[in-house]
């Protein structure tokens, strides 16, 4: 097996980033759990929100993107999940792929049964090719309308409809969102007819300095009590100003599970890519990972839900249902 500083190396080569080291650690490794798990995960806990990224030799990265990550094998996932006692995980089409699905389900095979997959389409993709991953346990499709450039309110709403109808014949599919909140009050209706589970990744989106009352989460709110989409507990560092133990996120988490706890999954978003806009770096330098203490974010989960059978619905029976574990 390729060493991290083969991996790297071969990025150099192969010109898919620009390495700079400012020091021995201008680049860490993917985070590991510093904190011990602090309750009773129950057994077939399930890790909603992971991406993998290979060998870039191998599976090459979109040109352009907005950034590009450090490889994270299959085996460091292992090690993460090992310490969050969680026995069952969802690998999501990172976006540095595009529709290039090949890492993500190599991914899959790897892991094997424990796996499902988020994949990324286009109207290229050909039926055919759904139907492998369909085989290979993947078992939605993602959207994303979170970029850096203003908001098409009639586009999104176009290519979310362009994707109901793609997938409306996969009994067993999804479609994932990442997005805000103000997009999701802009598409409540599509979602609401939806023939299909929808879900929304990190919170929907709900940013903690604006607080609950802000644009578009109550739409959010009525959608998930209505049982018309799921939201991920996931990634709350991305929406929070107050790190690491992130008291911010919650209300929004407390005000989710209340409207509806069996439409609400939990996710690290594990490696926990950084696509942030930094001066000076282009998209083609190498990124380092964002150092989240894992077990200290799943620790969150007991404040949010108290209950242990709660915690159960969230992690496993609600992931069970959704993904075909």
């Amino acid at each position: 097996m390729l060493t991290r500083r083969e991996l790297l190396t071969g990025m150099a080569a192969a010109g898919a980033a620009t390495l700079f080291r400012g020091g021995s650690n201008a680049f860490a490794k993917a985070s590991q759990p510093a904190t011990p798990v602090n309750f009773a995960v129950p057994p077939g806990a399930c890790d909603t929100h992971t991406h993998i990224f290979g060998d870039p030799r191998r599976f090459p990265f979109a040109t352009p993107r907005m950034y590009t990550p450090e490889p994270t094998p299959v085996t460091e996932q292992r090690a993460l999940h090992r310490a969050l006692h969680t026995t069952r995980v969802v690998i999501v089409q990172p976006s540095v792929y595009n529709t290039d699905n090949a890492c993500t389900l190599d991914a899959l095979r790897q892991l094997g049964s424990i796996s499902r997959g988020i994949a990324v389409i286009d109207d290229n993709t050909p039926e055919s090719a759904l139907d492998e991953m369909d085989r290979t346990r993947v078992r939605g499709i993602r959207l994303g309308f979170e970029g850096r450039g203003p908001i098409d309110f009639g586009e999104i709403r176009r290519r979310f409809v362009a994707a109901v109808e793609r997938i409306r014949k996969r009994p067993n599919w999804h479609i994932q969102l990442y997005t805000r909140p103000t997009v999701i009050e802009s598409i409540q209706e599509q979602v609401a007819a939806a023939p299909m589970p929808i879900v929304f990744d990190h919170f929907g989106g709900a940013q903690a300095s604006q607080g609950l009352a802000q644009p578009g989460f109550d739409a959010l709110l009525n959608l998930v009590s209505r049982g018309r989409a799921y939201v991920k507990l996931s990634a709350p560092y991305r929406e929070s100003t107050e790190a690491p133990d992130y008291p911010d996120m919650a209300p929004f988490a407390k005000a989710l599970i209340a409207a509806n706890p069996q439409r609400m999954l939990w996710g690290t978003d594990w490696p926990h890519p950084d696509a942030s806009q930094v001066p000076g770096r282009k998209f083609t330098d190498l990124a380092p990972l964002l150092q989240i203490d894992d077990g200290r974010v799943l620790n969150q989960l007991p404040v949010w839900a108290p209950d242990a059978a709660l915690r159960k619905t969230i992690l496993v029976e609600n992931p069970a249902k959704l993904y075909g574990f």
